[in-house]
């Protein structure tokens, strides 16, 4: 229950940021947008108190974690790759053409 009211509570004070961030139109938009910022923050500070947001949080920081395992290719193994790929789709395309001629010619000679 308790978590429900923090989620009512967050998406409300949200939604009350985006309106009077419209609704103060002809203010600066530096405090506009700085205004709209802080309750973004207070709002992902509320959510990040509850169940879901605390489990929202593991999984980002287990997202960050997996990310930094990653081997990236160098720049060389990139474009090798790359080169054989489209080389791959030339042969292939090639070979589908040539096919494509022969069933055409095929066609043309049994339909006279």
């Amino acid at each position: 229950m308790a978590d429900t009211i923090k989620l009512a509570v967050a998406i409300l004070l949200l939604g009350t940021a985006i309106g009077l961030f419209y609704y103060f139109n002809e203010q600066s938009t530096l405090l506009r947008v700085l205004g709209l910022l802080t309750a973004v923050g207070i709002s992902l500070a509320i959510l990040a108190k509850t169940t879901r947001g605390q489990a929202a949080l593991s999984f980002a920081g287990e997202t960050r974690t997996e990310f930094r395992k990653v081997v990236w290719p160098s720049r060389q193994e990139t474009i090798r790759t790359t080169l054989i790929v489209l080389l791959m789709v030339m042969v292939m395309a090639s070979i589908l053409w040539l096919f494509d001629t022969l069933l055409m010619w095929i066609v043309r000679l049994l339909t006279g």
